[in-house]
């Protein structure tokens, strides 16, 4: 009896498969044919599930996104039961700061992704911008969340101060990645600015 395929694993495979060989040699660099040797399968494999290297691509950044989440939901996991908001925005900011090899990939392929994005046109003609939008929406959610329960002062603007602390982790791991700052340093830079916004509360 044939071998039943499970083709979302296999879809999986051959998308870690481009994450590993492009976090190696830059996205702009990467046929499908690197993309099947890296994988272990045939190009034709590749080419089946995939047809072209445009949506090869966009499915890697689909399931960079999904592995983004997974490492933010085992930090705030690793903090503890009904972590408060500012536990929850801390882990999603410093799971994006290049720390260690996954990290340091998905910063640099989500910042090749962007550069794809508006000089590729199959690319740029996908919704690049909902996964930062998300990201926004969230933090701007927890950080009003933590103002309406008096962990704030009471004139924070949720969504301006989430789209600089979402803008401040993207520089910052630009900074770790090319070697500028130290991880720790920026990570400590994001823990001031969120001791700014969490210690300004409202008078009892």
């Amino acid at each position: 009896m044939p071998k039943r395929v499970d083709h979302d694993v296999r879809r999986a495979e051959i998308a870690e498969a481009l994450v590993r060989v492009a976090g190696r040699r830059g996205l702009h660099a990467v046929g499908m044919r690197d993309v099947a040797a890296e994988a272990g399968v045939s190009l034709r494999l590749v080419q089946y599930y995939f047809q072209t290297k445009e949506k090869l691509l966009l499915h890697g950044l689909h399931h960079l996104a999904r592995g983004f989440g997974e490492r933010v939901t085992a930090r705030v996991a690793a903090v503890g039961d009904d972590p408060d908001p500012r536990a929850v925005i801390e882990a999603l900011l410093t799971a994006a700061l290049p720390t260690d090899e996954e990290s340091r990939r998905f910063h640099l392929l989500y910042t090749s992704y962007a550069v794809l994005a508006v000089t590729d046109e199959s690319l740029a003609a996908q919704p690049f911008i909902d996964n930062p939008n998300a990201a926004e929406d969230a933090v701007a959610g927890l950080l009003q969340k933590a103002k309406d329960a008096g962990l704030t002062g009471p004139d924070l603007d949720a969504r301006t101060e989430a789209v600089s602390l979402l803008a401040m982790s993207a520089g910052l791991g630009t900074g770790v990645l090319v070697g500028q700052r130290h991880p720790g340093s920026a990570a400590r830079i994001l823990s001031h600015h969120l001791d700014r916004i969490f210690q300004e509360r409202r008078d009892d």
